[in-house]
Formats: C-alpha cells, sequence, structure tokens
C-alpha cells in the first residue's frame, strides 16, 4: 500500500506541475498578444516573459534522493511578465505637426481628466501619469491631448510674462501677442529750419520692453544759438546722454557725432529705460532721415519717432520645438514662447506600474520622477513632427508564440497522461 500511495503522490504532483505550466504558458501567451495586438500602438513597450521554478517538496537535512518520498526537486512552474520600459522604440515621421517622439529616457508628465465643468472645460483626477506617447493635438478648450486621452503638462508663461514653476496641463487659446522688444528707434522729418537760431524741440515714441511693457521715451532737440545748422540731441531722460548733429546748408544730414562720411548712417546710443537702444538718424548727405527746412515759410517741426517693435498679431496655432518649447504663432509670422515641457526620468523606468492608454504611475520599484529640460542628462531629446513607434517584434513574438502553443499542448498531454495512470492506479487499489 505504501508504494502506491508514494505513485498516486507523484502522480498528483504530476498534475499540479501540469497545471502550473499550463497557467504559465497561458501568461506568456497573453503577453505575446498584447504585444502584437499592439504592434502599432504609438509608444507602447512590449513586455517580456521570464519562468521560474519552484521547489515545493522538501526534506530538512535529506540527501536529495527521490525513492523515499522526501528530497528537494522542483515540481511547480511561474511566469512572471517582465517590463521592457527602457527599450527605445523606432522614431517614424509623422503629417501631426503637434507629435513629438522622445530619443532617450524620459517620459512625458500627464493627467488625465476626471470629468467637467459646466464650461466643458475638463477636471482633473490629480492622479500624476507619465507616457510616451506624444501623439499630440490641441483640443477645443485648447489643451495638448494625444491619442489616450491624456493632456500634456509643462510650465506655463502667464500674463506677465513670466514663465511659470508649477507643472500644470498646458492650455493655450486665444493668445494675446505681445509687443517685440524695441532695439531701434528711427527719426524721420524737418527738425527745423536753417533759418531760425536757438529753438527746440521734442521727438517721442513709445517702446517696449523684453516683457512687452511699453513706455514712452523722448529725445530733446537744441539748434544752436550761433550757428543754426549745428545741433545737439538728447535724452529726456537723462540729458547728459547726448551727441551732437549738424546739417549741410542745404538741410541734408551732414554728421552724427563723429560720423560724417557721405552714405554711412547716423546714429545714437540712446541708453537707460527701458533698455539700450540704437536711434537711427538717416543716411549722411542725405534728408530719407532727419532734416532741415532751408525755408523761411517752414519753421516747425514735423519729426516722428518710431521703434522697430511689432505690436500687433493675430494667435493662429501652436509649433513644438525641440528644445521643448511650445510656441504660439500669429498671422504676422512671429511666434512667441507660451509654454515649456519637461521630460521625467525615473532611476529604474522598467519598475512603473502599467495603466490604460501607454501610461505608468511611480512606484516604490521605479523611484520617484525627476524632472529635467529636454536634452539635459539621460532624459533625452526631442523629435518634433514624429512618434516613436512600438517596440514589439512581430516576428521573433511570433515565433515565441508557436513555442508558447507547443509548450501549453506538452502540458496539457501531461495532464491526459496523468489522468491516465490515475486511472490505473484506481483500478490497482480495487
Amino acid at each position: 500500500m505504501g508504494m502506491v500511495k508514494d505513485r498516486s503522490m507523484s502522480i498528483f504532483s504530476s498534475l499540479d506541475t501540469a497545471v502550473s505550466g499550463l497557467n504559465a504558458q497561458s501568461q506568456a501567451f497573453s503577453n505575446l498578444s498584447n504585444n502584437i495586438s499592439n504592434s502599432q500602438t504609438v509608444g507602447y513597450k512590449a513586455t517580456d516573459t521570464a519562468f521560474e521554478d519552484f521547489v515545493t517538496n522538501s526534506a530538512s537535512g535529506n540527501s536529495g534522493t527521490l525513492n523515499d518520498g522526501g528530497g528537494s526537486y522542483s515540481d511547480s512552474v511561474a511566469a512572471n511578465t517582465i517590463q521592457r520600459n527602457d527599450v527605445q522604440g523606432t522614431i517614424t515621421s509623422s503629417t501631426n505637426a503637434l507629435a513629438l517622439a522622445i530619443s532617450g529616457n524620459g517620459f512625458f508628465n500627464v493627467q488625465e481628466a476626471s470629468g467637467s465643468s459646466a464650461s466643458s472645460s475638463p477636471t482633473f483626477s490629480g492622479q500624476q501619469y507619465y507616457t510616451r506617447n506624444g501623439d499630440f493635438s490641441r483640443d477645443a478648450n485648447g489643451y495638448l491631448v494625444n491619442t489616450s486621452g491624456q493632456y500634456l503638462e509643462g510650465y506655463q508663461v502667464g500674463t506677465n510674462g513670466q514663465m511659470g514653476t508649477t507643472l500644470q496641463p498646458l492650455q493655450i487659446q486665444n493668445v494675446a501677442f505681445t509687443p517685440t522688444e524695441s532695439t531701434t528707434m528711427t527719426v524721420s522729418g524737418t527738425i527745423g529750419s536753417s533759418t531760425t537760431s536757438g529753438a527746440s524741440t521734442q521727438t517721442t515714441a513709445t517702446a517696449y520692453s523684453a516683457q512687452g511693457t511699453p513706455q514712452s521715451v523722448g529725445l530733446n532737440w537744441q539748434q544752436s544759438t550761433t550757428n543754426p545748422l549745428d545741433w545737439t540731441v538728447s535724452n529726456s531722460a537723462d540729458p547728459t546722454n547726448s551727441t551732437a548733429v549738424t546739417f549741410n546748408s542745404d538741410g541734408t544730414l551732414a554728421s552724427v557725432g563723429s560720423e560724417s562720411t557721405s552714405g554711412a548712417t547716423g546714429s545714437f546710443s540712446f541708453t537707460g529705460s527701458p533698455q539700450d537702444m540704437t536711434v537711427n538718424l538717416g543716411t549722411i548727405g542725405q534728408s530719407s532721415g532727419i532734416a532741415l527746412s532751408t525755408t523761411t515759410t517752414s519753421t516747425a517741426s514735423d519729426a516722428t519717432m518710431t521703434t522697430d517693435s511689432v505690436t500687433s498679431g493675430t494667435f493662429q496655432g501652436l509649433s513644438m520645438q525641440s528644445d521643448g518649447s511650445v510656441m504660439a504663432t500669429f498671422n504676422n509670422g512671429l511666434s512667441q514662447l507660451v509654454g515649456k515641457i519637461p521630460l521625467a526620468t525615473f532611476a529604474n523606468p522598467n519598475g512603473l506600474a502599467p495603466a490604460d492608454g501607454q501610461a505608468y504611475t511611480a512606484t516604490e520599484a521605479s523611484g520617484g520622477p525627476t524632472e529635467n529640460a529636454v536634452n539635459t542628462g539621460a532624459a533625452g531629446s526631442l523629435e518634433t513632427g514624429s512618434t516613436e513607434s512600438s517596440t514589439t517584434d512581430l516576428t521573433g513574438d511570433l515565433t515565441q508564440l508557436i513555442v508558447a502553443q507547443q509548450a501549453y499542448g506538452a502540458n496539457s498531454k501531461v495532464v491526459s497522461t496523468a489522468d491516465q495512470l490515475m486511472q490505473t492506479t484506481i483500478a490497482m487499489i480495487q
């Protein structure tokens, strides 16, 4: 009876082992089918299956022989799903100009909407997700959303023109054009007459700082009391910031400061607020810029001063830059920074917990995220107008699928054989 019992226990062990094999191959089959199903999914990271054996029957101190029912031996197998989030997918060109592909170890920071308010603007759950799916487009509310419905996060430029420091879903809608920084002021027209002396006038303009803040600036013009062709131009806010301007008898510009070469540009260096600028007074020997009237009938100044700032533009859309900058484009041909995209990195990206839509959440195994500027360290670079393809290896996975199918069939055969042996053993007992 003892021998029958041993044989019975061995048969039961075989059944358990075969069942564990069926379960393990089923999991491998599931991983492979998932890889194959997502072979065209943007940013998908294929998984591997690793098998390991278990020793479930052991006797302490036994020599390891198996004829006494004791010993230590493997009688079970388990399959473990191994994530390969650190594998780079192939970067392919996209017709979507807002699409981004990461070449490196970084992840996009994204959030998912948890509902909508009365104004149809989304509300967010607050759960932080990370993804490699960079196929973004702008929705009706101005948010950048990928094909999985996740909202891209970044740092956004505020109404004060300053870059924010808080990571948030980027919403860019109806952007107002910020006047460009003034670098050059141009004065043109008649400043006075050669038939007067000691005259004075002022030219003014609106100059813009780098942040688009307007400020009125002025130049004071003073005619010599002894020579009507000699003038001095000075900064209205700082009279020490000045230079001499002389005219020819025909009213054309003769010199500005030390510049008197015919055909050269006569310029004055304006220093102060809102920033240092160059004042263009015209061409030496010509009246295209500042000039004097030579008639007694016209002695008043009609000179005007303008800046090179562009002050208006209509928002047209967005463009992405390879450094992570999000630019608003305008109908005047210019673009302005409205946001910046960082990339998150992890000490162990394979330890991230998968979520729907090619997204992941941080875990203790992955470690917390580190936010990096694009092109910094291992975060990687961005390819604009591109997406990262799935890392599925169709040829390899189809081959492994056949192997898994054969292994599953072999384990099924073990179950069938063990059943037959069990029936024989029962018959012996009877």
